[in-house]
């Protein structure tokens, strides 16, 4: 196997002419003459140290930029800034002869430049994961030990009683209905229905069934944002990056003592390629007004009892269910009056009932709400129109996959 420096080397450019740094003017001059002498000695023979500390002087200061005041305000030169910084302490630490320790490192400032900066030199962070991903050691078992493993670690998940639900009440299912049938009878009246059939061909299902060692295996090393506690109301409430190695043994597969932990709502499947090519977006999204590079295709991974707090979302929505199964409640947008959003800003796209244990002191009129509901199994996709209210709740361990579309 070549050395690590000689693979990652060349994915840079030949030489610094072809290293070229554009930024606005809102940049400052002094910044970026730190940026432009850490590129500069890429092609000299300066010694590495060197090059770790201006990295991390570019990475720091860009830092503080993110962080001021609100993330949409933030100016995207400066997640360049910051891509740039993380490019710059990757190839600082893959210099020479770097350890499993130093390649793991890289990794995780690839991950922090994907997931807080913005794209530079034809996502030249995302190649040089597929770089390192060859270099890493990950501790994989033996066929005795695999064999004796829990069902949780090979993701199969055990029997849980579904909730009993009304069949006056439930939402239609339907296999593969054609084009014209979707748009007429569900896209047009908006109107929630379960799509079977669609998801057979998967590799997901078929070629590559999701599972513990699978995960681990493609994206383990990766470093993702995930929620901790049982939903994004509650005051405990917090989020953290970690890698999703030590997400699956520390939430998955083991209890953290500091509660549920869930993988949601994230862009996993643009940070690791290998998984989106287990999955494909459904052909209904063609019906939409945009291309498919406007359709935001997020995971949702994590043990049962998670909970999504009802809500509703700009966008129309197909959830498709991967591992395990949820419950999912579903209000018009007619029944709002009766749903007691919050007042504020930042959550008025939330309710404050709790779904399936309301304070009817508190919410009187909630009880006035009609709803649907279901029980979403593996290889199901939920139709879920735009500014529907949804209330979902995992049973088990679960994976879905959610695409948003216009």
């Amino acid at each position: 196997m070549a050395p690590v420096w000689t693979d990652v080397r060349a994915v840079l450019p030949s030489t610094v002419c072809e290293f070229p740094l554009h930024f606005s003017e809102k940049i400052e001059l002094s910044v970026l003459k730190v940026v432009e002498l850490a590129r500069d000695q890429l092609y000299s023979e300066a010694d590495c140290p060197a090059s770790a500390q201006r990295a991390q002087v570019i990475i720091d200061y860009s830092w503080e930029k993110l962080n001021t005041g609100t993330w949409r305000d933030v100016d995207k030169e400066w997640r360049r800034v910051y891509s740039y910084g993380c490019l710059f302490k990757v190839l600082s630490l893959c210099h020479g002869n770097p350890s499993q320790c130093n390649i793991q490192e890289a990794i995780k400032t690839c991950d922090m430049g994907l997931l807080m900066g913005a794209g530079i030199m034809d996502n030249i962070l995302q190649r040089l994961v597929g770089v390192l991903r060859n270099q890493v050691k990950m501790k994989s078992p033996n066929k005795a030990e695999r064999s004796e493993e829990p069902c949780s670690k090979k993701m199969k998940v055990d029997c849980v009683s579904e909730p009993v639900t009304n069949p006056a009440q439930a939402v239609p299912r339907i296999h593969c209905p054609s084009l014209e049938r979707f748009r007429s009878d569900f896209l047009d009246p908006q109107k929630p229905v379960i799509i079977e059939g669609i998801t057979d061909h998967w590799p997901a299902f078929t070629e590559h069934p999701w599972s513990i060692d699978y995960l681990q295996t493609i994206a383990g090393c990766r470093t993702v944002p995930i929620e901790v506690g049982s939903k994004y109301t509650d005051e405990e409430w917090s989020q953290k990056l970690i890698t999703v190695k030590d997400f699956i043994d520390r939430y998955i597969i083991g209890t953290a003592e500091d509660g549920v932990g869930y993988l949601a709502q994230h862009q996993l499947f643009d940070q690791v390629p290998e998984l989106k090519e287990d999955i494909r977006i459904p052909d209904y999204c063609c019906l939409g007004e945009g291309d498919e590079d406007d359709i935001t295709i997020n995971a949702w991974f994590g043990p049962g009892g998670t909970v999504s707090p009802l809500h509703q979302d700009p966008q129309q929505n197909f959830l498709a269910q991967v591992v395990g199964r949820k419950y999912i409640r579903l209000y018009s947008p007619d029944e709002t009056k009766y749903l007691y959003p919050h007042q504020s800003q930042l959550l008025h796209n939330t309710s404050q009932v709790e779904v399936e244990n309301p304070d009817l002191v508190t919410f009187p009129d909630f009880s006035k709400a009609s709803y649907q509901e279901c029980v979403l199994r593996p290889r199901d996709v939920l139709f879920i129109p735009q500014q529907h209210w949804h209330y979902v709740r995992s049973l088990e361990l679960s994976f879905s996959v959610s695409f948003w579309w216009s």
